[in-house]
């Protein structure tokens, strides 16, 4: 046995696990016991999301890299706000319980850091990790350096326009978006926002759904019959369920959002917009 894996054991076997419901290490599976000391072996940042209970374990280096109140390596349960790492993209995690792993490529990551919030880029690999029985147990997720394509393509601005009926909402969710970066107007209703549409000036559309007078679903259908390029997020309680019953394509996002799966949503469509305009 190495010296790093007797101190790995050694870190394992004197972590108080008196409040993980994971329990103590002598009662994991091998499957898991090898994977907690790979990552604590390993010098990328790793975290295991282990069972529905959602017992975190990572290493030094993604203690490291987030900062804040966390335990030292290796965990043993997941803070009451759940790091970039899983809240970025819940399909991926979702896939990943169903067995199938993914890769999500130059993921933004704001990580807290004691002068204010910063970004960080990385390559985030989701893997399923399995019982003896091929059951998934488990999420591995490592946070590699961004790809080359990636840290080269970046995110650019883009000219939106929020239509959001809730004054205070309203200011948040444009403070939210001009911290990304991004150019944006606001109106308070669906037709005062055809009204901004017309000259054509704006990519994306991103709007409640509940307004008064038209609906945020009847100012997309018009603004997207207009301008057939333009992109459309609806703000709403359905989340995904709302953009199978539409006629036209639109993202959703469900209230009440993370930042990180905003973000996600807004990467995704840029990429389906015009390199420059």
């Amino acid at each position: 046995m190495t010296a790093q894996a007797c101190k790995s054991l050694k870190a394992l076997n004197e972590h108080d696990w008196s409040r993980a419901a994971i329990g103590h290490p002598e009662t994991w599976s091998h499957g898991l016991r090898l994977t907690v000391d790979i990552i604590l072996n390993t010098p990328l940042p790793m975290l295991v999301m282990w069972g529905r209970e959602q017992v975190m374990l990572y290493n030094d280096a993604y203690a490291a890299l987030v900062g804040g109140p966390l335990q030292p390596a290796p965990g043993g349960r997941v803070p009451a706000m759940q790091p970039s790492a899983w809240s970025w993209n819940g399909q991926a995690i979702e896939q990943a319980w169903g067995g199938t792993g993914s890769i999500c490529v130059g993921a933004a990551l704001r990580l807290w850091r004691p002068d204010g919030v910063a970004e960080q880029r990385f390559d985030l690999h989701y893997t399923p990790l399995r019982d003896a029985q091929d059951a998934v147990q488990g999420i591995l997720c490592t946070l590699a350096p961004p790809s080359a394509a990636a840290a080269a393509n970046g995110p650019r601005p883009l000219r939106m326009l929020v239509v959001e009926d809730n004054l205070d909402a309203q200011y948040l969710v444009c403070e939210m978006l001009r911290a990304f970066g991004h150019d944006v107007d606001a109106v308070a209703t669906g037709e005062a926002a055809l009204e901004q549409l017309q000259g054509g000036a704006f990519e994306v559309l991103f709007s409640d759904v509940s307004l008064p007078g038209m609906s945020g679903v009847e100012l997309a259908r018009r603004a997207v019959a207009a301008q057939p390029g333009l992109q459309v997020i609806f703000a709403s309680g359905y989340g995904g369920t709302l953009t199978q019953q539409l006629d036209f394509p639109a993202e959703a996002i469900q209230k009440p959002y993370e930042i990180e799966q905003l973000q996600a949503i807004l990467e995704r469509v840029g990429t389906r917009l015009p390199a420059s305009r």
